[in-house]
């Protein structure tokens, strides 16, 4: 049996205050926590050891949906990802959004895993999501106790992937997110959050917490999003698509969203997709020209289930899908 490592556990009432406390501490010796469906797995596992926890469930006015369609709408970074789910105003203005958190790990999971947590998930690699005895076996990897990435023993950096479901749907939304620090805060696009590095693969800073996701109005904008994986549960993705279009009255596409996760460490999204949508209607021939191209950022590697050439196929497969989703529901 798997044990979590010993550690002090903290409970402060505001996201400044966990800030700070997060501030007051070395890099490698305090974590925030929120559901903890993903943490604590990982300590288990001493992927993480820190000595100091910083809960976030008694953070005050951090959870829960506000706003309209019309104004746009706030939701807190510890809503749970059955509340985002379940909520009313979501799935009918916002169904990607509701897609994508139902499709989070198991039910049970999703009542206590938060929208923060799924944002700011580590990243995943079948070299570094493996028990300690199994690492130490190969030496580890460069993500954690060694010096070699395992997927590609030539690169310089970690190739572990990102494993947001929600993450692809709030950039094809342009949504943007608060984060709050020791000092104050600031409120930055959702796709800034994230960079292409296994092991860095979060560019707000270590201390800062995620307190709210804005998505803007809904202004026509029509969004879906789709997941590959083995089975239909409990699975994180293996390849996701989030797709987003907004047209004119005749139908033309004047801005369209095309982002892509679990194939790189960051969201992928595939901007020469999108600017073949733009200023075309949705038809058959349109969404074929997009899927063409929209795969071709894919670069999928041997650190995630099924084959490589497999899941790069499906990115074309899945693209194509989404967009005509998103044409079936064309008003």
């Amino acid at each position: 049996m798997m044990r979590l490592p010993p550690f002090r556990y903290l409970a402060p009432k505001s996201a400044q205050e966990a800030a700070k406390m997060l501030a007051d501490h070395a890099a490698d010796e305090a974590m925030p926590v929120a559901g903890g469906t993903d943490l604590y797995p990982n300590m288990k596992r001493r992927q993480f050891t820190p000595r100091v926890l910083v809960g976030l469930s008694r953070v005050e006015n951090s959870r829960g949906v506000s706003g309209s369609s019309n104004d746009g709408i706030t939701i807190g970074g510890m809503t749970t990802l059955t509340r985002v789910e379940q909520n009313e105003l979501l799935q009918t203005h916002y169904p990607a959004i509701t897609t994508a958190a139902a499709l989070v790990s198991a039910p049970v999971l999703r009542n206590m895993g938060t929208l923060g947590g799924n944002l700011c998930i580590d990243t995943r690699c079948n070299y570094y999501n493996q028990s300690y005895e199994w690492r130490k076996s190969i030496n580890f990897c460069m993500k954690k106790d060694g010096e070699i990435c395992w997927v590609a023993p030539s690169s310089k950096r970690c190739w572990a992937v990102s494993s947001s479901d929600t993450a692809p749907v709030f950039i094809a939304l342009d949504a943007e997110c608060t984060l709050v620090g020791p000092d104050g805060e600031r409120r930055v696009p959702v796709k800034s959050l994230y960079e292409h590095d296994g092991i860095d693969f979060l560019k707000k800073k270590r201390e800062e917490i995620l307190t709210e996701i804005h998505v803007p109005k809904v202004n026509g904008r029509r969004a879906t999003y789709l997941k590959l994986r083995r089975r239909d549960s409990i699975d994180f993705p293996i390849l996701g698509v989030a797709a987003a279009i907004e047209t004119a009255k005749d139908g033309t596409v004047e801005k369209a969203r095309i982002v892509l996760t679990a194939v790189e460490s960051a969201p992928v999204e595939a901007d020469k997709a999108e600017a073949v949508l733009v200023g075309k209607k949705l038809t058959e021939d349109a969404i074929e020209e997009a899927a063409s191209i929209a795969y071709r950022p894919a670069k999928p590697l041997d650190n995630t289930d099924l084959t490589n050439a497999y899941r790069k196929k499906m990115a074309r497969v899945y693209v194509a899908r989404a967009l005509r989703e998103l044409m079936r529901a064309e008003p």
